[in-house]
């Protein structure tokens, strides 16, 4: 099977829906099938392009049997939402370009977002004569309306792409069953509408549950320190003002530290936020290494996902995948309905808090840094609930199993016509 994925985010990014996307691609390919992405530069999440890739047009690329097609795409230097429009448009028009430019492949596997891309799936899949799977990471028209992001102008536009989209798709994967139930209660038949979860590098289960990261902490002097972990994007949807308002409620205890890893649109308002409170117990670090990044987990004693309040089942941070499965207690601030929570909660693998409740966040702080015993047990808990969940050797074959189907009922219905 010939299969052709469009997604703006590729290896070797690290976070977001990229590892998301190379997993996907590099399992196919390692089945047999021949796999081609078409991505943009690599410049998530600091909004720079990297700079071995800068001054560059179209690339071609070929990693673990996977041809990687690189096209140009627009990276504003400071973000807005009509610089992110404007981004976005760039890699659908070029992307396009790029994929008309490659063979005729069996089936089209399409990452949103961007949600533009639907345009493109439907001119080229009627073009080839295929079907294309819509993957939906996040749902991009009810997130700028609940987040007040943009005019009611341009949602109406996007709410009328998301329809043709979705009209259009053989498959509509996304990643969680609220999710899946949501795109259902807009019209979409359930049969089309699957789960297509992240799945867990097998190298998390390795990471010892307790603690642990005694090189990462040496390197960042915190050997004897009560580690409270966020890893990953720092935009708008996170809401991690939260983070920095809690820690000025356990100043007191030095030995906790928060600790902010990775990069995106409102780091700089956290660090202007840190320094006007004089707050020593935040630190903040770049997108670290894999290598170092599991080391980092190690380390870690508490991990946080926070959201804004107006978020709900319109996203899930696959980071929740990575604590789980490394055995990491979490402290998750953010609205008790969503999927995450859910999870949490369920799973027994940490405490949920209200979103934007910056007591409550330093309360259950204070009281996974006064229990080991507490933090050991969730830990496990989370652990096992990511192996019955999130173990690749379940949730791949499943996908490459419907998409095969894809392409089966994408010919019977050729030869019929």
């Amino acid at each position: 099977m010939k299969i052709l994925f469009l997604g703006i985010n590729y290896w070797p990014e690290e976070t977001g829906n990229a590892t998301f996307v190379v997993g996907r691609c590099e399992y196919l390919a390692e089945r047999g099938h021949e796999v081609t992405i078409c991505t943009g530069y690599p410049y998530y999440p600091e909004w720079r392009v990297r700079p071995d890739y800068r001054r560059k047009w179209f690339m071609h690329e070929r990693r673990n049997r996977v041809d990687i097609r690189r096209v140009p795409l627009y990276v504003p230097r400071r973000v807005t939402s009509f610089k992110r429009m404007m981004h976005e448009a760039s890699f659908i028009a070029s992307s396009f370009a790029a994929a008309l430019a490659c063979q005729r492949p069996d089936l089209l596997y399409v990452v949103s977002a961007p949600l533009g891309l639907a345009a493109s799936a439907f001119f080229l899949s009627r073009a080839w004569q295929i079907p294309y799977a819509f993957y939906v990471s996040d749902m991009q028209p009810d997130a700028a309306a609940e987040l007040g992001m943009l005019p009611g102008s341009i949602l109406k536009v996007l709410y009328g792409l998301e329809r043709f989209a979705y009209r259009h798709a053989a498959l509509v994967p996304t990643l969680t069953e609220g999710m899946r139930q949501r795109i259902i209660s807009k019209g979409v038949p359930a049969e089309k509408v699957v789960v297509f979860s992240h799945c867990a590098e097998q190298r998390l289960f390795e990471v010892p549950v307790g603690r642990g990261g005694l090189n990462f902490r040496r390197a960042h002097g915190l050997e004897n320190h009560f580690i409270v972990l966020h890893a990953g994007n720092m935009g708008v949807k996170q809401g991690l003002e939260v983070v920095i308002n809690a820690a000025a409620r356990t100043v007191q205890d030095r030995s906790i530290v928060y600790l902010l890893v990775g990069d995106g649109v409102t780091k700089r308002s956290l660090q202007e936020g840190r320094a006007s409170l004089g707050l020593e117990n935040v630190q903040f670090l770049p997108v670290q290494p894999r290598d170092v990044f599991w080391d980092m987990l190690g380390a870690a004693d508490a991990c946080l996902i926070t959201e804004r309040g107006s978020v709900s089942d319109i996203l899930f941070p696959g980071k929740t995948v990575d604590f789980l499965s490394a055995g990491r207690p979490v402290i998750a601030s953010l609205s008790s309905d969503t999927e995450t929570a859910r999870i949490v909660s369920s799973a027994g693998a940490g405490l949920v808090v209200p979103p934007g409740d910056a007591e409550a966040l330093a309360a259950a702080v204070m009281r996974l840094c006064s229990s080991q015993s507490e933090r050991a047990v969730m830990g496990e808990r989370g652990r096992a609930y990511a192996r019955e969940h999130w173990d690749r050797s379940r949730v791949l074959p499943y996908m490459e199993e419907k998409l095969i189907g894809l392409v089966g009922t994408g010919n019977a219905q050729k030869k019929a016509g």
